[in-house]
């Protein structure tokens, strides 16, 4: 019997009728001969709230408890998914994350599975069962509750899915798939029909929120076909694969913008062997992840170091830096909060001449000034006002003609 693997967001399961509505979905894949296995975020805002009851404790909540508190969102929400589904007259069971496996290492808010034991899953389908596996949790060697940080839901169901073999992972959301803007900024956003890991995950890293980056890479690695879709209507979804896609028109296939950046400028570091390291260890132990990192050409051996991170790291990155700073003998260290960036994504743009031009081209003529760009394979992305982000990508969008559809 073919076995599949579903997920639903938190909007999917805000109420007590929308749980009836997930209900009668998963029935009718069950009906459908096939094994499913269910994974569920907290209820709507429910995340939010219990965050904010640790904040009316303290505002620096320890985080082994942090975690212990946050993962009852995910265990109230796959408790009445199953009642749910009982009350229908379908067999099913209820699985924390630990009574699920999945093992994770000991950094709690932010865990990463280290292994998916599923032989109590495997059992309870084998009964006959309908699995409802928490999602966003998981547990360590010593037995300690963990969280997955942003998306872990998405990463629990993907993993999942590559421990049991199952033949798809569909997540279900809000949203009716993946579009090449989001259609909140664009309304003349296109649906796309597939897309390829490679394009999504840059896609997801670079602040598309449809799907979050660690689960698209474990679909790459176990070559897990992931189904986007709405929980919602029947609409059929966006379909996340590695097969080869036919030759398109637009070598780009969607734009991703992210608000959450803020700069950090070394001015006058001294150019000589080490010092990076003597920048980078320090943030990386710190738990501050860097993303674009760009170093000005040497002048009688000092340079400017410039690398962005997420807002809400920004004060512990310049708790980090600015001692590093007196202390390799650079000059200053400064910051910018207001920034954003926007990223044009496609596999086919290396090879095509002349998207670069007309990102820029796009851009100059609103006048938006590019502090900083960076590029991959398949991606370009450029580092702006976070007040301009809105219609940079509104103009990028129609320069690059994505409002027609492929």
């Amino acid at each position: 019997m073919a076995l599949i693997v579903q997920k639903y967001g938190g909007s999917s399961v805000a109420d007590a009728g929308k749980i009836k509505n997930v209900a009668q979905r998963i029935a009718a894949t069950r009906d459908e001969g096939k094994q499913v296995v269910v994974v569920v975020s907290a209820m709507g805002d429910t995340t939010n709230y219990l965050i904010g009851k640790a904040l009316e404790i303290t505002d620096r909540p320890d985080l082994r408890e942090f975690d212990a508190l946050l993962s009852t969102g995910e265990q109230m929400s796959m408790a009445l998914l199953a009642m749910a589904l009982k009350n229908m007259g379908y067999e099913a069971i209820s699985l924390s994350g630990a009574q699920a496996g999945i093992r994770t290492d000991a950094t709690y808010s932010q865990a990463r599975i280290l292994a998916v034991e599923s032989k109590r899953v495997v059992r309870e389908l084998e009964k006959g069962n309908i699995g409802i596996v928490a999602g966003f949790q998981g547990i360590t060697d010593e037995m300690d509750i963990t969280t997955l940080g942003r998306g872990g839901s998405d990463t629990t169901a993907v993993a999942l899915s590559a421990s049991l073999g199952a033949e798809i992972c569909q997540i279900y959301t809000d949203v009716e798939g993946v579009y090449t803007a989001d259609p909140r900024l664009v309304p003349e956003a296109q649906k796309l029909a597939e897309i390829g890991y490679d394009e999504m995950l840059e896609m997801a890293s670079y602040g598309a929120g449809v799907m979050h980056n660690r689960a698209v890479e474990l679909g790459a690695l176990f070559n897990i076909p992931i189904l986007v879709a709405s929980s919602f209507t029947q609409s059929p979804g966006t379909l996340i694969h590695g097969g080869a896609s036919m030759e398109v028109r637009n070598k780009v296939r969607g734009i991703a913008h992210d608000l959450d950046v803020a700069k950090v400028t070394m001015v006058g570091v001294p150019d000589r062997p080490g010092i990076s390291a003597a920048i980078f260890q320090p943030l990386a132990r710190a738990g501050v992840s860097v993303d674009t990192i760009v170093q000005n050409a040497s002048i009688d051996n000092i340079t400017d170091l410039t690398f962005t991170v997420a807002k809400s790291d920004l004060t512990k990155a310049m708790e980090v830096v600015e001692p590093i700073a007196k202390s390799i003998g650079a000059r200053e260290c400064v910051s910018d909060s207001r920034l954003g960036k926007i990223s044009i994504i496609g596999t086919g743009m290396q090879n095509t001449p002349g998207y670069a031009a007309r990102m820029f081209g796009a851009l100059s003529e609103l006048d938006i000034n590019i502090q900083l760009i960076t590029t991959s394979e398949i991606r370009i992305t450029c580092i702006i006002s976070d007040t301009e982000v809105k219609k940079a990508v509104r103009a990028l969008h129609r320069a690059l003609e994505l409002e027609i559809p492929e």
